[in-house]
């Protein structure tokens, strides 16, 4: 008798399980993840993850769709639902659970977002770092000189501030010649580079605003270059030409009493210097205006300034 029992009670318990095995889902994938992709474009962010889980509970997908449904998920909680802690979580679980997941590089950098949302720097330091290790395509490479600074394994040396110090204006150049001034210059370089790495793990180089700063940045450094090279050859002056524009304009170089009326001419070596500057200039505007009106015609612009209001 007991035997008869154990085994009704085993076949209850086959049947019930082949129950459960057989059970299928009462929507159709489809139609699953339809209806998350809803939520998610009405604004029900919460309800689109809270699907996105279930359409990963209850269809056989492969990893490939599994990743980008984790990705989805995590991607809510990062840009729609400001949760980071959570977003962390499910980017991890790419990362860990799908290596060969085509969204690794955008996944490592969303941890290190997350991280700095968190507060947590130097572990979104920690996590670039390791991703650097990885990727040699970025490394900055020191000048010759005296180690001045470090930022992590980064060095700043003597040659890098020298480097910085010579792209400035001459009339600035002269401000960095004493020890406490290239020091301030030197923790400048540090706090930009600090800020610079920040807003790089925070996602800002793909911020609309940055972009289309470096955009106008890299224009005008173009435009600057080729005037350098389209006037380097055309714009020179020799000592002749400058004495020449001087006896031209020595009404110019004059000392003037109050009522503008000349009282002394100023001889040619008290200001040749000035003079040259002036020829330069002058030159400069000359060959500047030849370029500009070649450029436009070559372009046929044409410039309504009669409609400017």
């Amino acid at each position: 008798m007991r035997r008869v029992v154990v085994l009704l009670i085993l076949a209850a318990g086959l049947i019930t399980v082949g129950c459960q095995q057989s059970r299928k889902p009462a929507v159709s994938e489809k139609a699953c993840l339809d209806l998350a992709n809803a939520y998610y474009t009405n604004g029900l962010y919460q309800a689109a993850v809270n699907q996105y889980l279930q359409y990963l509970h209850d269809y056989p997908l492969k990893p490939e769709r599994q990743a980008n449904t984790y990705y989805t998920i995590a991607n809510v909680y990062f840009n729609r639902l400001n949760d980071y802690q959570k977003a962390l979580e499910y980017y991890f679980k790419v990362k860990y659970l799908f290596p060969q997941s085509p969204l690794q590089k955008d996944v490592s950098q969303k941890i290190v977002a997350c991280l700095e949302r968190l507060d947590r720097s130097q572990d979104a330091v920690r996590v670039m770092e390791k991703e650097a290790a990885l990727d040699t395509s970025e490394i900055h490479k020191s000048r010759p000189g005296a180690v001045l600074a470090t930022i992590g394994k980064r060095k700043i040396t003597q040659g890098d501030l020298d480097f910085e110090i010579q792209k400035l204006p001459p009339y600035l150049q002269a401000q960095f010649k004493s020890k406490e001034k290239k020091k301030e210059l030197l923790q400048q370089l540090v706090l930009q580079d600090l800020l610079y790495e920040s807003a790089k793990r925070k996602g800002l180089a793909k911020d609309k605003d940055v972009i289309e700063g470096v955009f106008e940045a890299k224009k005008a450094l173009m435009a600057n270059k080729l005037l350098q090279q389209e006037l380097k050859d055309k714009v020179k002056i020799d000592p002749e030409e400058v004495q020449l524009y001087y006896k031209a304009n020595k009404d110019k170089y004059a000392e003037r009493d109050r009522n503008g009326k000349i009282v002394r001419y100023k001889t040619f070596a008290e200001v040749q210097q000035q003079v040259a500057q002036d020829l330069l200039a002058e030159k400069q505007q000359k060959a500047y205006q030849e370029l500009a009106d070649r450029l436009m015609k070559a372009e046929d612009v044409k410039i309504y300034d009669q409609r400017i209001q």
